[in-house]
């Protein structure tokens, strides 16, 4: 019984100080989707998204940034994640083929509460692929973060720490 006590004891040898507490996170990575806007007429009609990126991983190049993206652009990113990594990549939120049906009560795609439920579900997919390690060396995943434009001619790399 005595043993217990000492090896509990043990773990409390170093008192938590001020700045441990509230001091800033040692790493973060913090991405939001946000302002969906919707651009275009009839067919070429589609929504984009605000990607906010704040970070102090040494991985990556930005600490902050802010880049627009539409749902296709997810795909793509998902699709090189699934081909290029060794990460078990999560689904997107759905593609809504009812919604695109023709001779609807509402907006479809463009529905407001489609709208907003499709960028929460941007969001968790962007912040479970970006939080996992492996993925994060990824190449594609720094463009489509990062970068102004996707350029999808892309040669698929690792990205090194800076």
């Amino acid at each position: 019984m005595a043993d217990t006590i000492a090896d509990t004891r043990r773990l409390f040898t170093k008192p938590q100080n001020l700045n441990d507490a509230y001091g800033p996170p040692s790493n973060f990575l913090e991405i939001d989707v946000s302002n969906p806007e919707t651009v275009g007429v009839g067919r070429g009609r589609f929504t984009t998204y605000e990607i906010r990126l704040k970070t102090n991983l040494p991985i990556f190049k930005l600490k902050e940034s802010c880049v627009r993206r539409r749902y296709s652009d997810f795909e793509w990113l998902r699709a090189e994640l699934e081909r290029e990594s060794k990460v078990v990549v999560p689904p997107l939120p759905g593609k809504a083929l009812f919604r695109q049906l023709p001779f609807r009560g509402d907006d479809g795609i463009f529905d407001d509460s489609f709208i907003e439920e499709r960028r929460q579900g941007l969001e968790q997919f962007l912040n479970k692929v970006a939080g996992h390690p492996l993925a994060q060396n990824e190449r594609c995943l720094h463009m489509f973060l990062q970068d102004e434009s996707v350029d999808k001619n892309y040669t698929p790399s690792k990205v090194r720490q800076a």
